[in-house]
C-alpha cells in the first residue's frame, strides 16, 4: 500500500485582493501514501524546488476567460517547480528520474497530467536552473527575444524588469547577438547587477525617474528597435513615444497592473501606427515545442560562463508564502526559488 508520510503544503485561504500578503496563505499539514494506484496513469514526486513567478498573481484572484485557471481556495497553490519521481504508473517516467514542470506547493504532489513534465537530463548545472535559466523562464526570454523579435546585430534592446527570471536572461541573450541593451530595474544593487554581472550596457533605476520618457531618450537618442515588456502601465507608455520605425515589442508580462483593482489605461497607441510598431503578447507555451532546441543553444553558454544567472533561494517550504509576496515589492534579487528538499 506503500509508506504514509505527512506532507506540508502550502494553501490559498481565499481569493486576494490588492497586493498578496503573506496571511493569505496558510501552511497545512496532511498525510497521504507513498504509492499510485497501478491504473491510474499518474507520476507521485518529491518536491525539490518550487518557482515563485510573477503570473502566479492574477491567479490569486477570481478570473474568468484568463489563460489560466484561478487557484482554488482551501488547495494548495500550484506552480512550477523540479522534483524527483518517487513513484510512477506512467509508462515514460520511472522512480527517481528528475523532472520539471507543473506541481503543487507542497513536499509530495501526485500529477495526473504527467505529459506536461519534462525529465531533466543534464545535471552539471544546479538542479534550481530548471526553474529558471532552464525552465519556463529561460524558454520564455528565449521564445519571446529570438523568435517573436527576430533580432539583429547593432538593434537597439530595451528590457524593463531586467534584474528579474526573464529579463536577465533576455539582455544576456540580446547581447550574443550584437546588439545594444539598456536595462530597467527598481534599486541601485540591481542596476549594479545588470552591468556588472549580466553585461547590459547601460541600466537605469525607473524609481529614480521622474520622466520615463526622457530617461528613455537619455540612453536610446536614435530610438528603440526591440521592447521586451515586463511591467506595462506606466513604462510601456513611455517606450511607445520612443520606439523606432518598424521596431517590435514583445508583451512578456505587465507586472504594474497585477495588484490594481482597475488597470492603468495605456494613452500613446497611436504610436502603433504612426511608427508601424508590431506589439505582440506570448506565452512561455508557445515556445515549449522548441524546449530541445533552446537547452541546445544556451547549455553551452551556461557552461562557459557566456550567460550567468542570479538566483535568490529561500529555505524551506514555510518561507514560500513570503517568497512569493516579496516578488511585488522588488524584496528578490535574481529569480526567487523555494528549496523545499535537497534530494
Amino acid at each position: 500500500m506503500g509508506e504514509e508520510i505527512s506532507n506540508k503544503q502550502i494553501l490559498l485561504k481565499d481569493y486576494v485582493n490588492g497586493f498578496p500578503k503573506e496571511s493569505d496563505m496558510e501552511l497545512k499539514i496532511s498525510s497521504m501514501k507513498l504509492k499510485v494506484p497501478e491504473d491510474s496513469n499518474t507520476v507521485l514526486v518529491k518536491n525539490l524546488y518550487l518557482s515563485c513567478d510573477p503570473y502566479m498573481r492574477p491567479r490569486m484572484k477570481k478570473t474568468e476567460g484568463s489563460y489560466t485557471d484561478s487557484f482554488i481556495p482551501g488547495s494548495p497553490i500550484v506552480g512550477f517547480g523540479v522534483a524527483k519521481v518517487v513513484d510512477s504508473a506512467h509508462p515514460k517516467f520511472k522512480k527517481d528520474e528528475l523532472v520539471w514542470g507543473i506541481t503543487g506547493w507542497e513536499e509530495y504532489s501526485v500529477i495526473k497530467a504527467p505529459e506536461t513534465l519534462f525529465k531533466i537530463h543534464d545535471t552539471d548545472v544546479p538542479l534550481s536552473y530548471y526553474t529558471g535559466i532552464l525552465g519556463m523562464p529561460g524558454i520564455t526570454a528565449y521564445g519571446g527575444f529570438y523568435e517573436l523579435c527576430s533580432p539583429k546585430k547593432g538593434e537597439t534592446v530595451y528590457v524593463s524588469a531586467a534584474s528579474g527570471a526573464v529579463g536577465q536572461l533576455v539582455g544576456q541573450f540580446a547581447k550574443l547577438v550584437g546588439c545594444y541593451v539598456v536595462g530597467s530595474a527598481g534599486s541601485k544593487e540591481k542596476v549594479e547587477l545588470l552591468k556588472n554581472k549580466f553585461g547590459f550596457d547601460e541600466a537605469f533605476n525607473y524609481k529614480e525617474e521622474q520622466d520615463l520618457s526622457a530617461a528613455l531618450k537619455r540612453y536610446f537618442p536614435d530610438g528603440i528597435d526591440i521592447n521586451f515588456e515586463n511591467v506595462g502601465g506606466k513604462m510601456l507608455d513611455a517606450v511607445l513615444l520612443n520606439m523606432r520605425i518598424h521596431g517590435r515589442i514583445a508583451v512578456c508580462g505587465m507586472i504594474s497592473q497585477y495588484n490594481l483593482e482597475q488597470n492603468e489605461g495605456v494613452h500613446n497607441l497611436f504610436c502603433l501606427i504612426s511608427k508601424r510598431l508590431r506589439m505582440q503578447g506570448f506565452l512561455a507555451v508557445d515556445y515549449f515545442p522548441l524546449y530541445k532546441k533552446f537547452v541546445e543553444m544556451v547549455t553551452p553558454h551556461i557552461k562557459e560562463g557566456k550567460v550567468k544567472y542570479v538566483e535568490d533561494i529561500a529555505e524551506g517550504i514555510e518561507s514560500a508564502p513570503g517568497a512569493l509576496v516579496g516578488l511585488f515589492s522588488g524584496r528578490n534579487v535574481g529569480k526567487q526559488v523555494v528549496l523545499v528538499a535537497r534530494e
